[in-house]
């Protein structure tokens, strides 16, 4: 029964990111990826249950925000085109490099939320150490991989998988260093899932465009990432062992990190994905008229919806609250439906599919958001607290290898050339 209940908790907050990382990729890049990561985040921590958890809710938020973002810079395009060709390296070659990729992003994403969740005032994380040594880390493994040895990923593209790589080389040696093994469990976690969302969502698109069935299987694929990323999230939280931490935080040390998550980012995604120009290209082939009329009304009602939210968030979790927060779980449960909601509000303008069905992907989000609201309420949070183990690790890591490998042996098998095929190494 507890590794049911376990199982349940993992497929909501899997569904949570997977829902916000599809809808991602309307928005792309780290600004995105960081709102998709802050949602998912939220999710974990209010099936958590844990009240010390909930007073640390937007520093927490921000962590997960920054971590998932962060990987929003790597370039993932041909990689993407290596897993639609048709032969056997090339195409394992694709996946195992999406294995990379979706990897960084849930590694360093679950890493910085794990750390978070470890901060107490019995074990207080290092915070400007971290960042300093993820930094100069990054540069440096970017600096030998790339432009001096020229381990490239993804000629002529950006190589900045390398600066993601030296970041988590930091945070695992940070986190065995200092004996945070709860974070560093969840950051492996994050990061197999992720991976391997990332490739199984290839694998999924090949399928699909296969079938010719009309349907937007790229989103598919990013639907996987996050999915099997949230899911792995979850389970590294639910899995490990955590101290208590305070009950109640200071209310200003919550007022920034609830300013970046709330207004910072998603005005940037705003302000990066409402343009005009970019909206009456959308619009013109789905109305009548004036497009560039509907295109400025659509651009101020993302901002104006920005802004309410933000003043919404302000009034209800920092001016009506003491020197001392506490929240509760109907607090934490209103702010993952409001931010989650504002961001299916954001794709829904953006495509278009307020006014047109077309985009027939833009309604299964609200689906799965209402089946994410129907149930979070009815889980119990639970607890199943395992130790890291190496060795076993290391067998399914290589069993995961494995299964890749029949992946690409099966995508090859199933279709000849196809649109967007792209080849890394020619024989």
């Amino acid at each position: 029964m507890k590794n049911k209940q376990l199982l349940f908790n993992m497929i909501i907050a899997g569904m949570t990111l997977g829902t916000t990382w599809a809808i991602r990729g309307q928005f792309g890049h780290e600004q995105g990826a960081a709102w998709a990561g802050a949602v998912g985040a939220i999710s974990v921590i209010l099936i958590s249950g844990r009240a010390d958890w909930y007073s640390k809710l937007f520093k927490a938020t921000l962590a997960a925000a920054i971590g998932w973002g962060l990987g929003g810079i790597m370039s993932y395009g041909l990689v993407v085109g290596y897993g639609r060709g048709t032969d056997f390296v090339n195409v394992y070659y694709g996946l195992l490099m999406l294995f990379v990729i979706g990897g960084l992003y849930g590694f360093i994403g679950g890493g910085l939320f794990g750390l978070t969740l470890t901060d107490s005032k019995d074990q207080r994380i290092k915070w400007v150490n971290l960042i300093t040594g993820m930094v100069v880390s990054g540069i440096v493994t970017y600096f030998f991989l790339i432009i001096e040895w020229e381990w490239l990923m993804t000629p002529p593209r950006s190589e900045v998988w390398a600066l993601c790589l030296g970041v988590a080389i930091f945070l695992t040696w940070f986190t065995i260093h200092h004996k945070h093994y709860s974070a560093l469990r969840v950051a492996t976690f994050a990061g197999l899932g992720g991976g391997f969302g990332f490739a199984f969502g290839n694998f999924l698109q090949v399928l699909g465009n296969v079938s010719e069935i009309p349907f937007n299987f790229w989103n598919v694929m990013e639907y996987s990432l996050g999915f099997f990323g949230g899911a792995g999230m979850a389970y590294g939280v639910f899995t490990s062992s955590w101290d208590s931490a305070e009950a109640s935080q200071k209310k200003s040390s919550n007022l920034i990190p609830m300013l970046l998550v709330v207004l910072l980012i998603p005005f940037v995604v705003w302000q990066q994905t409402f343009r005009i120009e970019k909206l009456q290209k959308n619009y013109s082939e789905l109305i009548d008229g004036n497009t560039e009329t509907w295109a400025w009304a659509v651009l101020l009602l993302a901002l104006f919806l920005v802004i309410c939210h933000t003043i919404f968030i302000l009034v209800k979790y920092h001016f009506n609250k003491q020197n001392l927060i506490q929240y509760t779980a109907n607090e934490v449960k209103t702010f993952l439906f409001t931010h989650f909601a504002l961001y299916a509000i954001f794709s829904l303008l953006i495509t278009g599919a307020i006014v047109s069905i077309y985009r027939i992907e833009q309604y299964l989000y609200l689906v799965n958001y209402a089946i994410i609201l129907m149930f979070i309420s009815k889980l119990k949070p639970v607890f199943d607290t395992r130790e890291i183990n190496a060795n076993k690790w290391g067998r399914n890591f290589l069993v995961l290898l494995l299964i890749l490998a029949v992946l690409a042996v099966v995508a090859i098998s199933i279709h000849g050339e196809s649109p967007g095929m792209q080849k890394r190494f020619e024989f």
